[in-house]
């Protein structure tokens, strides 16, 4: 029997695809619930906070006071979620991650200046259908330049790509370039990324032909995943990402077994 298909791919999806494809299957169609991590919590958070200094504060109000304390906000009510209800945190362990969080806030000053940003919208749900295939995505930010042309940015939290991997890193927003362009009928001027850590901007100008080779890799990463679901082959592919894997009872490449997966093949 053939398992069933995602509904939709994301960037997410395509890059989990590309680097494992049964990492992909256990979290996109079997499900399997993953820990909740600190690193993504704290991106969550940071993200939060970000977002409703947008939401709420006029240009001239966006201080990093302003952000400090919409950080103040995001964090319990990120932490009090479902989504976070097994992260349990001692206070010395909450405050760490507050003050890292807290870091990042702060480098993004460093890196811009809210108050000039003509921001359009934070978070933001697109959706598209390309054929059999619908897109996803969530952009970070969405804003226009000095002389009114779209421009998306995307914050990361995480270690920033060593030299020679930056456009690697810059495909998920081309991914959501070409979501603004078939959803909204005009390209981003610029895509960005704003690496929160070290801090750092990495950015680039989508063209017809990099959202053509992006489009075309959508498909051809769609086309892997519906044959793969058809023949109920999804190999894991050994790696150094192996280490933050939270499949390893069902990966025969690290001893486990897919048998012991509850309900193997169910839809999702």
């Amino acid at each position: 029997m053939a398992l069933p298909l995602p509904t939709s791919l994301s960037p997410t999806k395509v890059t989990a695809f590309k680097d494992c494809a049964l990492a992909f299957r256990l979290a996109n169609i079997d499900r399997v619930p993953e820990p909740t991590s600190l690193a993504a919590t704290r991106g969550t958070i940071v993200h939060r906070a970000l977002q409703l200094l947008f939401l709420e504060e006029e240009p001239e109000g966006r201080t990093l006071d302003a952000a400090l304390a919409r950080l103040e906000r995001a964090v319990p009510e990120v932490l009090g979620d479902d989504e976070h209800a097994d992260l349990v945190l001692d206070g010395d362990a909450r405050a760490s991650l507050v003050a890292e969080a807290e870091t990042l806030v702060r480098h993004d000053f460093e890196l811009e200046d809210p108050r000039r940003v003509r921001v359009i919208g934070t978070e933001l749900r697109l959706s598209v259908e390309l054929g059999r295939l619908r897109l996803t995505g969530i952009i970070d930010r969405l804003e226009l330049d000095d002389d009114g042309r779209l421009v998306v940015t995307d914050y990361k939290t995480g270690r920033a790509p060593t030299d020679g991997h930056e456009q690697s890193r810059l495909a998920g927003v081309h991914f959501y370039a070409l979501l603004c362009e078939e959803l909204l009928g005009v390209r981003p001027a610029r895509i960005q990324l704003l690496h929160l850590r070290e801090p750092v901007s990495i950015s680039t100008v989508p063209t017809g032909q990099s959202l053509l080779a992006w489009r075309r890799q959508t498909a051809a990463v769609w086309s892997a995943v519906e044959r793969a679901c058809d023949e109920e082959d999804f190999r894991p592919r050994p790696g150094r990402m192996c280490g933050y894997c939270a499949f390893h009872a069902y990966c025969p490449a690290a001893g486990g077994d897919l048998a012991r997966l509850p309900g193997v093949g169910a839809a999702a």
